[in-house]
């Protein structure tokens, strides 16, 4: 028997190729997250999927500049498959240059009015479904099916999260039939804009009622007011929460002074008038907004609307 190192042959230690090192070390990763990862499989399996680096794909995709000759069919072909109402966009469907423009389109002037104004109004910033609504209670709200997050991360750059106690949180889910557009629901002044870096998990049914904090986790970008006028006392938040193949969380340049909202961080904005129907955002497909309702006098506020499909500019709260 020879020796290697001052070792008999038969002691020394054969190590695997690097290679199926790391295929084992990939297929134990894939189990583990196939296994501990909540809710049905098709959520689980989106665990093992790269959903930043397929969100960038897919934006990129939607970006590009279709021939003219191909967007009716192509665009047309998606709007049915998804139900949009192509009869309520401002353009007619062959001007629309890329995907992202279809989705990102404005609707006919006059077809979203905003109610009337009455003391403590707020109106919704979208078209969508409310899918979640209630009380803010010890800085907790309720994502779906009893799952709670927490406030204070969700306004992860606001230092004073305790002005939304007692106030309120409506949930807005948006479906890729639905206006991508987000309009300010009050009258106030603008004090602040914010993104939080974060996952891009799916936000839909599967995903509120199975993944905790959800959107404590998920990429997102904030707005926040101060009510004036008709909204005195109270101040809202408007989170846009990203999703899968939804990366781009939009503030609309006015808010911004000419600056670029942080990758992770926030800058207070000088108090900018708004009024209920402004630009607020734009989502590049479609996710969800959770708008919540603070300020003195949050608890002297209640919603009109606890559920449902809901149009942008339909009242969705006042003072009692």
């Amino acid at each position: 028997m020879g020796t290697v190192a001052g070792y008999p042959e038969a002691m020394q230690l054969s190590w695997p190729p690097p290679a199926r090192v790391a295929l084992i070390l990939a297929l134990l990763w894939a189990v583990y997250v196939l296994l501990w990862t909540p809710g049905p499989l098709s959520l689980r399996a989106l665990g093992l999927y790269p959903k930043k680096a397929g969100s960038r794909l897919v934006g990129w995709a939607a970006t590009r500049t279709l021939p003219a000759s191909w967007r009716e069919p192509l665009l047309g072909r998606f709007a049915g498959r998804y139900g949009i109402n192509l009869a309520e966009a401002e353009y007619p469907l062959a001007e629309y240059p890329s995907l992202q423009a279809l989705f990102t389109r404005r609707l006919k002037p006059g077809l979203r009015p905003q109610e009337p104004v009455v003391p403590g109004s707020v109106n919704s910033p979208v078209d969508g479904r409310i899918i979640a609504s209630g009380r803010i209670e010890s800085g907790i709200a309720i994502q779906a099916k009893g799952l709670p997050y927490r406030i204070a991360e969700l306004l992860r750059h606001d230092p004073g999260v305790a002005r939304f106690e007692g106030g309120h949180f409506l949930t807005l889910y948006l479906s890729p039939k639905d206006y991508h557009r987000i309009h300010v629901p009050m009258e106030g002044r603008v004090s602040a804009v914010s993104r939080v870096e974060g996952e891009l998990w799916p936000v839909n049914d599967a995903s509120t009622g199975n993944l905790p904090r959800l959107y404590e986790r998920n990429r997102r970008a904030t707005w926040t007011a101060l009510g004036t006028g008709s909204g005195a006392g109270l101040e809202v938040a408007a989170v846009l929460v990203g999703a899968t193949h939804v990366g781009g969380v939009v503030i609309a340049p006015r808010w911004l002074g000419g600056r670029d909202l942080p990758e992770d961080g926030a800058f207070s904005v000088d108090l900018l008038p708004c009024a209920p129907g402004d630009d607020l955002g734009t989502f590049e497909f479609g996710s969800t907004v959770v708008l919540l309702v603070g300020g003195p006098r949050a608890a002297d506020w209640t919603a009109l609307r606890a559920g449902g499909d809901v149009k942008m500019g339909q009242r969705l709260g006042a003072y009692r």
